[in-house]
């Protein structure tokens, strides 16, 4: 995406999202309540000093919604690639799905991409991901560039997430 394609979309009654310094734990909380179903893995076993340094790092926005005060959702903005951002993490816990927290969420994400002088906002998904993800990514206004195929094993082999997590992806052994 080289220019914002959603205009502001307000939140429901209740729910608001905040810039938010979070310390190591909060934040893999909330990373594991939003991303383990799709077996979000990589912040949960990154070290500690340097997920610090990427939280701290003023090149990087982590926007948590809440509704009613609990963490519901993140949108986490990487700016540390030159002239570019990627939206390294967007989600909402599944059982806020459903409730139109998407498209103000993705709203404030162009937004906070496009305030800064960049010249590209780039996602990545997979098939681990939301069915839904490409799709919703694209009615956002970003256009597919590479398709890649990655191998590496499968996080709920080694405890990093329990052999019931995510059943709608086969778990080879």
């Amino acid at each position: 995406m080289t220019a914002p394609a959603m205009t502001p979309k307000p939140f429901p009654d209740g729910v608001t999202a905040t810039r938010e310094r979070m310390d190591n734990d909060s934040y893999r909380a909330l990373f594991r309540a939003v991303g383990e179903p799709w077996l979000w893995t990589l912040r949960l076993v990154m070290d500690d000093a340097a997920l610090a340094a990427i939280l701290s790092d003023d090149r990087t926005e982590t926007w948590v919604v809440r509704k009613n005060g609990a963490a519901i959702g993140l949108a986490e903005l990487d700016f540390r690639p030159e002239n570019e951002c990627e939206l390294a993490y967007f989600g909402i816990v599944k059982e806020a799905t459903g409730q139109g927290l998407g498209g103000p969420m993705m709203a404030l994400a162009q937004a906070r991409a496009f305030a800064r002088k960049i010249r590209r906002f780039f996602v990545h998904t997979c098939n681990w991901d939301d069915p839904r993800a490409l799709g919703f990514y694209q009615k956002a206004g970003f256009v597919p560039y590479q398709t890649a195929v990655e191998v590496f094993p499968d996080p709920r082999l080694h405890g990093h997430h329990s052999p019931d997590t995510a059943p709608h992806v086969p778990c080879l052994t």
